[in-house]
């Protein structure tokens, strides 16, 4: 039997083998095409997650410089009494935004519950945090 022929069956009786236990065979052609592009959307929806998920990560933490209650202004500390009556100062942050502006966090703890609300470097109130931790 030449060398040829005996090579084709053995791949013959191979592919007959490697079809009925694993359902395909070597000589199918792979459908590159669909597994490229498949690849191609999931790497860029994997991408997008991942993007999504560290924007949603900076926007909840902004980063900020802790400062010393007596190393402030004595209008930043009048309101900071004032907002904090009763309660324990946790801490104050002099925090920055996109714009360029900056004002001050500060957080208090009053009967064991941490709430927070920011002035601006005058001492004037802007806002109080809604969030209790």
């Amino acid at each position: 039997m030449p060398l040829s022929l005996w090579n084709s069956r053995s791949l013959q009786n191979c592919n007959h083998w490697q079809a009925k236990f694993f359902g395909t065979t070597a000589r199918e052609p792979p459908n590159e095409k669909r597994n490229v592009k498949a690849t191609r959307a999931l790497l860029a929806a994997a991408l997008g997650v991942g993007l999504a998920f560290s924007v949603a990560a900076q926007g909840k933490e902004q980063p900020g410089e802790m400062v010393e209650m007596k190393s402030l202004p004595a209008s930043v500390q009048q309101t900071i009494n004032q907002k904090a009556a009763g309660g324990e100062i946790v801490q104050i942050k002099r925090e920055g935004d996109v714009n360029g502006k900056w004002n001050y966090e500060v957080v208090v703890r009053t009967n064991g519950k941490e709430w927070g609300f920011e002035m601006d470097p005058s001492g004037k109130f802007v806002k109080k945090h809604s969030d209790q931790k």
